[in-house]
């Protein structure tokens, strides 16, 4: 019986952190890439842009601390894009 508990114990907390993994994202910032256009000519931001601004919002203060990408995401109309799209640029 107590070997039976153990086992039913492991399981869950591998399913758990199954889904812990699952849910986290994948930072990749060219997965940002469709918002691109909305930046650089300070139009509207797609649907598209907006799922996966929200999809890489996690990984956003990694984004901003490096300097390759900080000078793409770290401007005043890509705030103006991520906050049109719900997702305030955060203060890391």
């Amino acid at each position: 019986m107590k070997a039976s508990y153990v086992a039913i114990c492991a399981v869950l907390i591998l399913l758990i952190a199954e889904a812990n993994l699952s849910n986290a994202a994948t930072c990749n910032p060219t997965e940002l890439s469709p918002c691109m256009a909305a930046i650089s000519s300070n139009t509207p931001p797609s649907s598209l842009c907006c799922s996966k601004i929200k999809a890489q919002k996690p990984c956003l203060c990694q984004y901003l601390k490096n300097p390759n990408i900080r000078k793409y995401i770290g401007t005043p109309s890509a705030q103006k894009v991520a906050s049109t799209c719900g997702v305030p640029i955060p203060k890391c």
